[in-house]
């Protein structure tokens, strides 16, 4: 009993010691750590299993022995890169078995990804061995992911391991079998630093104990990963793989930076009729349209099939060229396609400024084809908005951009291959400031150049040849120049917002500040049109895509407020035609997989409609004279609202205006004022709101001695006096 009290103290002691010993050397490692990182490292020590303590399968365990840089990847003869995501003849053939007559799963022809850049992958779907601190957790490893200027704790560009070594992992967890084909990475995006993992191993699991990694017959391949930050790279796997979680092992990466990446994982999902949470969440639709990426040949022959669908409702145009000769189509909807309706407004929605933000235009292409074919199915609600409204639809605004990002593929163009036109120029930014010209104006009120709150004319620089002007920019304009649009949506992507003028900040010492146009309460309500219909936009629960959070403001947000932008097509649509214009960010991914987008469709369908109907909200009205001529160029002005309009060709004209009562003038040169009261409804539908006015005095003299070929007479005061001083001499 003494001997055994002894071995029971001993051991105690030795417990204690060993215990103490340990806690020593956490606080060693906690010492080696940067102190804005040691709670968030301590913690991960202490509530997760020593992320070397188990090796690989098939390994064996030798911690640190393999020193980052020293190996040399070694690729596969299947995992070179690919311009898209559909593999050769060659890999499409099915595989009947093995040499140990194993059975090989055939490659499929075009598994999709899984959803990691476009939030289908939740956050809680994402886990990996250690993060250098919040921001660069796990769920920010998403494809394409943006950090913002700033790279605070909360929105970083990457998933940046806590430690460089070979034993970190990033995991993704699938949620149901899933047959994996393919991994894309990307490095750190990042203004100040360059981070990227050059070669990993892929390991799949399902159980995320036991794990098992892509083989070949030489051993664990080694696929190679990126030589710079934002070039993705697509490695498809030698053999796809059934599992559950599938995990990224980085083995080397950037000597001069750490082990950061941002990936997605391409797999098809099994199906499973017993899992209630995916049946619960699949996206399907009804409508029956071409659920494809369309590049410009097929654009145009998909257009081509709507026009002989509907040939008494469409017409196809084009407004001009781009840089490299590609015509700019449009394609018109209305019930008198080709002529412009007195009292009728046109609506216009553009997409593509950016080529590489491909949802919008592929939105564009759907929309037409839905309209042309509820309308001969009679839909009363479509047949309603054709006969009422001239429709405009310009798909691809920079269809060279759209070539570039089109070659790359889905997923593969990273985050700007083809957003410029072939000159390098953003067509969204490069129209005229004409804000600057106004606030001046409005800032120096004695100043003899007086600028027009309204219809501001270009300047004459920017007309010149030799400015930085796109071709695509000018046919833009005259477009809007030649007819009287009314409302504009520019589709983009990258987002899930709609943003309203102005774009610009007054103060030029700020890069953000709320900067509202006269008409803000219309501008906010359009946009809430539109986002408080889209399946996402106003979710509270959805993540953000980036680092902007827009649900403070109802998925909207003023573009100045958001980041100052001098020369947008909001703000010049805005400040020199009638037309209002809204930017619509109709996605997170710019450039969607195909799989993705009858559910897109569904997010986006609705909003597309209701945002075009809002063209009939506020008032309208034709401004005649005695004879019942229209008279074109009459300014219309609203009491209170610092912002005109003027009527077009025929005398008609559309104000946009929420609910309300309104005091409303309009003036035309040689005519007399005139103003009246018109009460805008809740009710959809412009309230008419017609002036007949007269012409002035003086108009009217110099009419009547027009016509009888008479001239107002005008002498000089000289000649007068001679002629007083004859007068009274024969007197």
């Amino acid at each position: 009993m003494i001997a055994l009290s002894k071995k029971s103290s001993c051991s105690s002691l030795l417990c204690l010691t060993l215990c103490a010993f340990g806690l020593a050397l956490l606080g060693d490692v906690s010492q080696a750590v940067p102190m804005e990182d040691q709670d968030y490292y301590l913690q991960e020590i202490s509530n997760r299993d020593h992320y070397y303590s188990f090796p690989y399968p098939g390994e064996e365990f030798f911690p640190f022995t393999e020193r980052p840089g020293e190996e040399e990847p070694i690729r596969a003869a299947e995992t070179e890169e690919h311009p898209g995501f559909k593999p050769s003849r060659k890999e499409l053939k099915p595989k009947k078995s093995n040499k140990k007559g194993k059975p090989i799963l055939e490659t499929p022809p075009d598994c999709p990804p899984l959803g990691l850049e476009t939030l289908k992958i939740t956050d809680f779907q994402l886990h990996a061995s250690t993060a250098k601190r919040y921001g660069l957790g796990a769920h920010r490893g998403r494809l394409n992911i943006q950090a913002g200027v700033n790279e605070n704790d909360f929105y970083d560009g990457a998933w940046c391991a806590g430690r460089n070594d070979p034993y970190q992992w990033i995991e993704v967890d699938a949620r149901r079998l899933t047959k994996f084909t393919g991994v894309i990475t990307q490095g750190r995006n990042s203004l100040w630093s360059s981070n990227w993992v050059t070669s990993y191993r892929v390991l799949v699991s399902n159980d995320s104990h036991a794990w098992t990694a892509v083989r070949n017959e030489s051993g664990d391949v080694i696929f190679e990963g990126n030589s710079e930050k934002e070039i993705p790279v697509l490695n498809m796997l030698p053999v796809p793989l059934v599992a559950r979680y599938i995990r990224i092992n980085p083995r080397s990466w950037f000597q001069e930076g750490s082990i950061c990446m941002r990936l997605e994982i391409l797999g098809c999902p099994l199906p499973d009729p017993n899992n209630y949470y995916h049946r619960r969440n699949e996206m399907t639709t009804t409508d029956n349209l071409d659920f494809k990426h369309h590049n410009y040949k097929e654009m145009r022959q998909l257009m081509k099939t709507v026009n002989k669908m509907c040939p008494n409702i469409t017409r196809i145009y084009n407004i001009g060229k781009s840089n490299q000769g590609l015509k700019l189509y449009a394609v018109e909807i209305s019930d008198n396609p080709g002529e412009h309706e007195v009292g009728e407004p046109e609506f216009r929605y553009i997409a593509g400024a950016h080529g590489n933000e491909v949802l919008g235009r592929e939105l564009i292409l759907l929309l037409m084809q839905f309209m042309c074919q509820e309308y001969l199915a009679g839909n009363p609600r479509i047949v309603h908005l054709i006969e009422d409204t001239r429709i405009h639809l310009l798909p691809s605004v920079n269809p060279d951009g759209y070539d570039k990002a089109y070659k790359a593929g889905s997923e593969l163009g990273g985050w700007s291959l083809g957003r410029w036109t072939q000159d390098g120029i953003d067509i969204n930014n490069n129209f005229p400031d004409l804000n600057s010209l106004l606030w001046e104006s409005e800032d120096q009120k004695k100043s003899k150049r007086k600028v027009p709150n309204h219809y501001i004319p270009i300047p004459d620089w920017y007309l010149s040849e030799n400015a930085t002007v796109a071709v695509e920019t000018r046919a833009i304009i005259a477009w809007m120049e030649k007819i009287p649009f009314v409302l504009g949506g520019n589709l983009q992507g990258g987002e899930l917002v709609v943003a309203y003028p102005y774009d610009m900040v007054r103060s030029m010492w700020k890069t953000q500040d709320y900067t509202p146009t006269p008409d803000d309460h219309v501008f906010r309500w359009l946009a809430y049109s539109y986002a408080s219909t889209h399946r996402l936009m106003t979710d509270a629960r959805r993540r953000a895509c980036h680092t902007e959070d827009f649900q403070k403001e109802d998925g909207t947000v003023n573009g100045a407020s958001w980041h100052t932008v001098a020369g947008s097509i909001n703000d010049f649509s805005y400040l020199h035609t009638n037309c209002f214009e809204l930017s619509i960010y109709v996605g997170c991914d710019k450039y969607p997989h195909e799989s993705e987008l009858p559910e897109e469709w569904e997010n986006n369908r609705e909003s597309l409609i209701v945002f075009m109907e809002q063209v009939h909200r506020g008032i309208k009205g034709i401004v005649k004279d005695t004879h019942g001529k229209g008279i074109p160029n009459a300014v219309i002005s609203v009491e209170g609202v610092n912002h005109d309009i003027r009527t077009g060709a025929d005398g008609d004209y559309w104000r946009l205006l929420n609910p309300g009562e309104y005091v409303v003038g309009v003036k035309a040169e040689g005519y007399t004022a005139a103003t009246k009261t018109c009460e805008v409804g809740y009710d959809m539908g412009a309230t008419q709101c017609d002036f007949t006015i007269s012409k002035t005095n003086l108009a009217r003299i110099k009419e009547i001695m027009k016509k009888f070929g008479k001239q107002p007479i005008s002498m000089s005061i000289r000649r007068l006096r001679q002629r007083a001083r004859q007068w009274q001499q024969q007197r």
